[in-house]
């Protein structure tokens, strides 16, 4: 799959503090990316050096196969903060004031009100739009000239569930439409929910990166005890599919392959002569996953 944005060895600092630190990733052609994170993670740093908003201390990237970054901007849209729409104007005259700025896609308002679902509203004041709809309007202001790429930093800040949800849809929507989407967020929902690739910061460091179902894979935590917790541990240490065993109030946690079942577990320790006086299978969430990664 091609790539339609490199980052290589990015670093940008604000003084003392190190934004960003020797950052690398690659974003996919036709893929909706989720760079995730803390708040104070370089998230929006990021986008503003690809955007060319900010200058990068060190480090190069390249859109579309090394494009003209002059060139590149043409096909890019991005909402990196609200627009500010007038509340007394319809949709389709604030639109007008977005196409008027950007000097492209005066020709594109129905085009782009049709593309958010809010057509049958363009002669509706803005003042008049729900908080979802308003973000709605902000991404079709980013769509103006038909952008092949969408950048969004933190596009569901500030909605409630309903607001939520279509931006949601809406990403999917565009997406499928061939748009390569990518979205800055602190939300793990909202990019596990809509996004095929992350790349997870930290205080400026990237800590993984690549297809979602790959990098928040959550690993399910077998739990055993039995009378001789030291043996239980050193004879479980030999078992092929277990990747590693931590002593926790006397029971001992086993992070293990995703084929290993806790009937397994029981039998290898009948085998070496172990009963077990507990065992059970405990789910691990995304979240603590994601929280063990960012803490």
């Amino acid at each position: 799959m091609n790539s339609i944005l490199s980052i290589q060895h990015i670093s940008k600092s604000y003084g003392p503090i190190q934004a960003l630190k020797d950052v690398s990733f690659d974003v996919p052609e036709g893929c909706v990316f989720g760079i995730l994170g803390p708040n104070g993670s370089g998230k929006t740093t990021m986008l503003g050096i690809v955007l060319d908003v900010l200058q990068a201390d060190a480090g190069t990237y390249s859109w579309c196969g090394g494009m003209e970054h002059s060139t590149a901007r043409k096909q890019i849209g991005a909402l990196l903060e609200t627009p500010n729409f007038y509340h007394y104007l319809s949709a389709f005259d604030n639109l007008e004031i977005n196409a008027a700025i950007k000097q492209k896609g005066h020709d594109d308002r129905d085009r782009v009100l049709k593309q958010v679902g809010l057509y049958e509203r363009k002669d509706s004041k803005f003042q008049t739009f729900s908080l979802g709809m308003k973000q709605r309007l902000a991404i079709g202001a980013a769509l103006l000239g038909n952008p092949k790429i969408l950048v969004l930093d933190e596009p569901t800040n500030g909605l409630d569930p309903a607001g939520i949800a279509e931006i949601r849809e809406l990403i999917r929507t565009l997406n499928k439409q061939g748009i390569t989407i990518i979205i800055a967020s602190h939300l793990l929902d909202e990019i596990e929910k809509v996004c095929t690739h992350v790349a997870i910061l930290k205080k400026g460091t990237l800590l993984l990166h690549g297809p979602v179902d790959e990098v928040l894979l959550s690993e399910d935590q077998i739990e055993v005890r039995a009378a001789d917790m030291v043996q239980l541990e050193q004879v479980l240490q030999t078992m092929t599919g277990i990747k590693k065993t931590r002593l926790n109030d006397n029971t001992l946690q086993l992070t293990c392959e995703s084929n290993i079942q806790p009937a397994q577990v029981n039998e290898f320790c009948i085998s070496k002569g172990i009963t077990l006086s507990h065992l059970l299978l405990r789910k691990k969430s995304l979240e603590t996953k994601f929280m063990e990664l960012t803490n």
